[in-house]
């Protein structure tokens, strides 16, 4: 590693500080067709885990998968999450 490069627990702070917050009022950017609005108005749908889509053009924004001690998200579909910190 160079002097510029860390490791990930350089941002741990950051990513605690991120994803500790109100997350239904969260922008997210659709990475198919572009629309931005906050995740409380995103489509959600229950099964084998959680998807939550697009209500602009029904892309997968992302899956949740939880079982008793671990949480898997994939944010794929999210071009970018503005989150107020």
């Amino acid at each position: 590693m160079d002097e510029l490069m860390l490791d990930g627990n350089a941002v741990a702070g950051l990513l605690q500080e991120v994803f500790a917050v109100e997350m239904t009022t969260a922008v997210g950017t659709c990475a198919s067709c572009g629309a931005a609005g906050p995740i409380g108005a995103v489509h959600v749908y229950r099964g084998a885990g959680i998807v939550l889509r697009c209500p602009h053009c029904d892309n997968v924004l992302a899956k949740i998968v939880r079982d008793g001690t671990r949480v898997w998200v994939d944010m794929q579909g999210i071009r970018t999450l503005e989150v107020a910190v």
